[in-house]
């Protein structure tokens, strides 16, 4: 059998190591140390130091901090971007909220402006009003800044900038996860930089950024005893996972060039096929790249790849299942134009990797150009 080619998987730089070493040779293997401060440190110096960067367990823990923040409470409603991971909304029902679930338009994949001030009318029709905005730069494309902004500040909406996906990505030269009211960031195994599971929070509020890590460290108050007036997460980062990510952002940059490179070599390649079809970046956007997507002619299409690749031990996968095909969240409100569900259909997410090399990229794309020739 040929060398599998993953999907997306991490891709050390070496120097991560070291700063492994200190955390234990100075014995900080806990959930604080040096090397927490310094990962905090260099990623507000890469998002442009205004803002505050608190380092959790996961992204999935920054949302939820996020909404808890925002006072998020039970039978509040909360508008969710559908096409995106269940990381988004999951946190939502944490809080005993209502997700409300908006499509996509088709420049970016991201949330629809229209259909977002649709459903903020709807619901305040309704007496509800939306305590907060999850928006997502899907794959690592920016989604409409400007558009979306505008109709959360008219409704005085606050935004959780999910930017899971888009470390690196920006638009008009400022960085995404800056954007929002709050910014989520992740270093899941399979993103551009990875902690092998970590996050982070984003605010230009250092008393946020200070109540966000409270509360990431079980709410302890500042008392000799075991005191606590509020209910505490255990979702702080630990000193020898946040080495790893030191030594990650040392090559942020060169990662998201290696990505980005990957998603002009299939285009390159495969732009002749009249059957694909590439996301292009809009006018002020830069994508980090993250995944590299196609869309196909058809749902058939789109399996037919997939398999093939599988057969040929290349990782594939479908782009996000919107969240609101999904039986969990088949109850909940949604607000829907079809373009979700039609991405999902043709949709396939090829191997991305910094760390592919050409002879991998050429195995990807000759299997889809063999297919094509059938």
């Amino acid at each position: 059998m040929k060398p599998k080619i993953w999907l997306s998987s991490p891709h050390m730089s070496g120097s991560e190591i070291n700063y492994i070493h200190q955390a234990f040779e100075s014995n900080w293997i806990a959930p604080l140390g040096p090397n927490v401060d310094l990962f905090e440190e260099k990623l507000q110096n890469f998002l442009g130091n205004r803002h505050q960067v608190g380092v959790l367990s996961s992204g999935t823990a920054a949302i939820h901090l996020a909404l808890i923040l925002l006072d998020v409470k039970k039978d509040d409603e909360v508008i969710c971007q559908s096409k995106t991971f269940s990381a988004s909304a999951n946190p939502i029902v944490y809080q005993g909220a209502t997700p409300i679930f908006i499509d996509s338009e088709k420049e970016t994949w991201n949330l629809c402006p229209e259909l977002l001030e649709t459903a903020i009318k709807d619901r305040l029709k309704q007496g509800k009003r939306p305590k907060a905005i999850i928006a997502v730069h899907l794959y690592g494309m920016p989604y409409k800044i400007n558009e979306i902004h505008n109709i959360a500040k008219t409704y005085e909406i606050p935004v959780i900038e999910d930017s899971a996906e888009a470390l690196g990505s920006s638009y008009n030269n400022q960085k995404c996860g800056t954007f929002g009211d709050i910014g989520v960031l992740s270093f899941n195994g399979n993103k551009i930089i990875t902690t092998s599971g970590g996050g982070a929070l984003v605010t230009l509020s250092k008393s946020i950024k200070e109540k966000a890590v409270f509360l990431a460290t079980q709410a302890r108050d500042k008392d000799i005893a075991y005191l606590h007036s509020h209910i505490g997460y255990n979702y702080r980062m630990s000193n020898v996972l946040a080495g790893i990510g030191v030594g990650q952002m040392e090559v942020l940059e060169k990662r998201v060039a290696s990505r980005r490179l990957n998603f002009k070599l299939y285009k390159y390649h495969l732009s002749d096929i009249n059957d694909l079809f590439f996301l292009p970046e809009p006018k002020n956007s830069f994508s980090n790249r993250w995944l590299s997507c196609i869309l196909t002619k058809s749902k058939q299409q789109k399996e037919d790849i997939i398999n093939l690749l599988e057969k040929e031990n290349i990782e594939s996968r479908p782009l996000w299942k919107p969240m609101h095909q999904q039986p969990v969240f088949k109850h909940h409100p949604r607000y829907l134009n079809g373009v979700s569900d039609s991405l999902f259909e043709r949709g396939i997410c090829l191997p991305s990797g910094s760390n592919l090399n050409q002879e991998q990229i050429e195995r990807v794309v000759m299997v889809i150009k063999k297919y094509y020739r059938l």
